[in-house]
């Protein structure tokens, strides 16, 4: 079975237009997905389905990226994090995380859908969670 054929992906990002591009690309890759245009619904699904990943934007309103992964890690602790932005302003967001023992990746916007799909696999090829 390939990575694709038993990994559900949470996408997430505030923008519908990305959330559903990405959804459609990964869909194309035979990725089981679930697009969410809030991060609070993202999270709410996570208690009732346990995602192999969350790719999702850092700057949202209701709840930033990296507060979203280090929820939903709470609730799925296996869960791989790949995080993509557009802003600089991110970088003392991450510092921030990283103090506090979150190390999770970062993509630039925009992404190149190849270059997304490998980073999909190699993150969920990692067997630790970062």
């Amino acid at each position: 079975m390939t990575e694709a054929k038993r990994s559900i992906v949470f996408v997430v990002d505030d923008e519908s237009v990305v959330a559903s591009t990405l959804e459609l690309i990964l869909l194309g890759h035979g990725f089981e997905t679930r697009s969410f245009f809030d991060p609070l619904d993202a999270l709410k699904a996570a208690h009732s389905v346990s995602p192999a990943l969350l790719l999702a934007d850092v700057m949202m309103p209701s709840m930033n990226g990296l507060d979203l992964a280090k929820e939903i890690r709470k609730l799925c602790p296996a869960c791989k994090v790949l995080l993509f932005s557009g802003h600089m302003a991110t970088s003392k967001l991450f510092a921030k995380a990283r103090a506090d023992g979150c190390d999770f990746e970062l993509l630039t916007k925009p992404v190149h859908p190849a270059t997304l799909i490998d980073r999909i696999g190699a993150v969920l090829r990692n067997t630790a969670p970062r």
